[in-house]
Parts: C-alpha cells; sequence; structure tokens
C-alpha cells in the first residue's frame, strides 16, 4: 500500500463502534470505518514491529503451556482422588506428592521382592 502512495493507518475499533449504523455487517462496517477515517482529530494506533510481533507470538504460546500444564496437572489430580489421594493444589504439591508416593511404592516393591 505505501509503495502505491498511500498512507494507511490502523483506527481501533472502539472509536469506529459510534460510526455503526444498525446490524454488523461488512457494508456497514466499511460505512463506519470510511466516516471515522474521515475525521480530522483521530486516534491512530501505530503498526507494530516485527520485534513486537514476535514478542506477542511468544507470549500467546507460552499463555498455551502454562493453561495445557494447568489441564494436566488437573486431570493428574482427578485421577489421584480417585484412588483416594487428596493433593494440594499446584504443581509443586503434585510434584512432592508424586515424588513421595514414587518413594514409598518403590520401598514396598523392594520389600516384597526381598520375601
Amino acid at each position: 500500500m505505501r509503495q502505491l502512495g498511500h498512507q494507511p493507518r490502523i483506527i481501533p475499533a472502539i472509536y469506529v463502534k459510534p460510526f455503526v449504523k444498525g446490524q454488523k455487517n461488512d457494508y456497514n462496517d466499511a460505512e463506519a470505518i470510511a466516516e471515522a477515517a474521515l475525521r480530522p482529530n483521530l486516534r491512530v494506533v501505530r503498526e507494530k514491529t516485527q520485534d513486537q510481533l514476535d514478542l506477542q507470538a511468544l507470549h500467546r504460546v507460552r499463555s498455551r503451556l502454562v493453561s495445557r500444564r494447568t489441564a494436566t496437572i488437573n486431570q493428574i489430580r482427578a485421577f489421584l482422588i480417585e484412588q483416594g489421594i487428596a493433593v494440594r493444589t499446584g504443581a509443586a504439591a503434585l510434584r512432592n506428592s508424586l515424588w513421595q508416593s514414587w518413594r514409598i511404592g518403590r520401598t514396598r516393591y523392594r520389600r516384597e521382592c526381598a520375601i
């Protein structure tokens, strides 16, 4: 667009919304954007740099990883509760509980093998 001589501007949706007439559809949205763009004192948003876009993508990935980790922890806790083992919430509490259970189970296994 810039190579053709146009100066694109990013208009936040919050400033366009007052100009929407009727139901939400492409035609009404385009009309509202065009009307908002004609305002002389319209606030526009700066374009994001490539570094900002990369950082935003990393934040999204991290957020997805955290939510999946939380879901997995909750699923493991639910399995343990079905077996009668109550575990406090949180990754550290689950890790400690699993470690202790593994050590106890290993000790029991050694005793059974020794008999």
